[in-house]
């Protein structure tokens, strides 16, 4: 036994137990979740205003803080170029020596701070006025100098940090960083973008390579498209849709010209109406005259008319309206297990 143990009357202290490394990994995660789901119940109609303020401005989106949150800053312009509203990193104390120049009347200013005390932040405030612009505040302190000054205020404010010692910004900033992301989105839905505009600002990335081609190179062809007859019989028809596995089946004449189509919603009505598929043909169940695309469609047309039309599948036809083949919403997104065929191949693609 050794003199210190000794000196405490022969008792050895245990040290406390230390939390494993899953252990504080979980309870980090429900910290950080916990702060989210609190802004989900807090938010209220001045999300909707920001979404309009911003829509309906002549202007661009300038998002500015320091430190962490000016990390967060960063991504949130990131998402919003690339989601079709234009957006600026503004550096606070760069902003103090010349970067200013960049602010304009008719822009919007979004200023995270979670304390409104920030003091980089709060000394453009009197800038941001006089250059009349409006502010919308990320923080978590309304009656802070920052949300003062705001002509609205977004509560991201969290319970706690899921820093142990309550000093780095951690569920803070994830609070921040979720809520720039729920405006990217709301503002992506408010000037209905959609898969052709994401192509257009996206030139070099997986999607925006996809969308760039014509159908005729990523569409099913040959005998991988489902295709009856309008007299066969209805249960066949079912059995070439699962045999082909696509959700649906086309209906064309001997001729190879497209009459109809089957998908599993056709079913499900049939069924409703009918009450069974025995003793009917593909001809009562099919949809007559569905939407189409010729194989020289862009494949980011084509997409826009499954996006418009709310549809998975998507006949396509030739120029005579002859069958050529079918395009899934998935190989248009990457999803599914087909490469592109060479141009010179239109009819037939390889799994």
């Amino acid at each position: 036994m050794g003199p210190d143990a000794r000196a405490r009357g022969g008792r050895q202290t245990a040290r406390p137990k230390l939390e494993s490394a899953l252990e504080l990994c979980r309870q980090v995660l429900a910290i950080e979740a916990e702060g989210i789901q609190g802004m989900a119940q807090r938010v209220g109609a001045e999300f909707e205003q920001a979404v309009e303020m911003i829509f309906r401005s002549r202007g661009r989106v300038i998002v500015c803080g320091i430190g962490k949150s000016g990390l967060i800053a960063r991504k949130i312009v990131a998402t919003l170029n690339s989601t079709g509203t234009g957006a600026i990193f503004l550096h606070p104390v760069e902003a103090m020596h010349g970067d200013l120049g960049i602010l304009t009347e008719g822009d919007v200013v979004l200023a995270i701070s979670n304390s409104g005390e920030t003091a980089e932040v709060c000394s453009l405030l009197p800038s941001v006025r006089h250059l009349g612009a409006s502010l919308i505040a990320f923080t978590g302190a309304a009656n802070s100098t920052l949300g003062r000054a705001a002509n609205l205020i977004i509560d991201v404010g969290v319970a706690k940090e899921a820093c142990p010692l309550g000093l780095a910004p951690t569920a803070s900033t994830t609070a921040a960083l979720a809520m720039g992301d729920a405006l990217a989105v709301a503002l992506l839905s408010r000037r209905k973008f959609n898969h052709a505009d994401f192509r257009a600002l996206h030139p070099a990335g997986a999607l925006g390579e996809r969308l760039k081609v014509r159908v005729s190179q990523v569409m099913l062809g040959g005998s991988g498209v489902p295709r009856v007859t309008p007299d066969t019989p209805l249960p066949k028809a079912i059995a070439e849709m699962s045999r082909k596995g696509l959700g649906a089946t086309l209906v064309v004449s001997g001729e190879d010209e497209l009459l109809g189509i089957i998908t599993d919603g056709d079913l499900r009505r049939t069924m409703e109406r009918r009450g069974s598929v025995e003793n009917l043909s593909a001809a009562d169940a099919m949809t007559a005259q569905p939407k189409t695309v010729r194989d020289d469609t862009l494949a980011a047309e084509a997409l826009d008319v499954m996006e418009k039309s709310l549809i998975t599948v998507l006949p396509i036809v030739s120029a005579e309206g002859r069958l050529c083949g079918i395009l899934h919403l998935h190989d248009l997104l990457g999803k599914g297990s087909f490469s592109f065929s060479a141009p010179a191949n239109n009819n037939s693609r390889r799994p």
